[in-house]
């Protein structure tokens, strides 16, 4: 658990959207900075980097798809994009890009607040406490050629670093705690999200994809397994 108050950077180009967002989080004790161009907020970023951005994707100059691709060329800071374009696509070019949330516009600040305390605390407990079975120190978990380290939000083959994102980390971890057992789609989404998810199932299919294609890429021989017309599994 961080003592320190959450540091949010709001990047979008929009002043009143902005505004409102800042005031709703400042109520609940995080400091929030607003920046109307991504470039500069990816400058702030490289100096003091915060706990997590609220990211619209349509702005002049850099849009939030490509200042999100260079984001997470670097970092697993979570990321909550948020557009007036409703289009599933988008939500999934969002997700595939490694955002951790998506939010249509026009939204309830009330329910980006709850999301974005839903996903500190679930970063919390997740460092605060063991949630991979028989881990008793700091060498983690073994699962074949992985190392899985959750108080590091690390995975590792041989020594080398899997980039996953925060929502791909979760997923994994849990279906690394369990371990054979078969989840639904539905079942995954609330484990990962922790609370009703106002997309569709497509969303597990894409962390799926992206924590499968990142596996590939370091030639591990871990898989997640498809249960057809069920869901998904891990087998070990």
């Amino acid at each position: 658990m961080n003592d320190h108050p959450r540091k949010i950077y709001v990047v979008d180009d929009d002043e009143k959207i902005c505004e409102i967002i800042a005031r709703y989080l400042q109520t609940e004790g995080y400091q929030v900075r607003i920046f109307h161009r991504a470039a500069a907020a990816l400058e702030a970023w490289t100096q003091e980097p915060p706990d997590m951005f609220i990211l619209d994707i349509m702005m002049p100059g850099m849009d939030g798809y490509e200042f999100c691709r260079r984001i997470r060329a670097q970092s697993m800071v979570p990321i909550i994009m948020v557009s007036a374009r409703d289009d599933e696509v988008d939500k999934i070019v969002g997700l595939e890009l490694g955002s951790d949330d998506y939010l249509s516009k026009p939204f309830s600040p009330r329910e980006l607040v709850a999301r974005v305390k839903t996903m500190f605390r679930r970063i919390d407990a997740m460092q605060a406490q063991d949630t991979l079975p028989n881990e008793n120190s700091r060498q983690g978990v073994r699962l074949a050629d992985l190392q899985i380290l959750s108080e590091e939000r690390r995975v590792t083959r041989n020594g080398t670093d899997i980039p996953f994102t925060t929502k791909e980390f979760e997923l994994f971890s849990f279906l690394v705690t369990n371990l054979n057992k078969a989840y639904t789609r539905e079942q995954l989404l609330n484990q990962v999200w922790g609370y009703e998810y106002p997309g569709d199932e497509r969303a597990i299919d894409d962390l799926v994809k992206r924590i499968r294609k990142k596996l590939k890429s370091v030639e591990s021989s871990v898989d997640i397994t498809t249960v057809w017309g069920y869901g998904y599994k891990l087998e070990g």
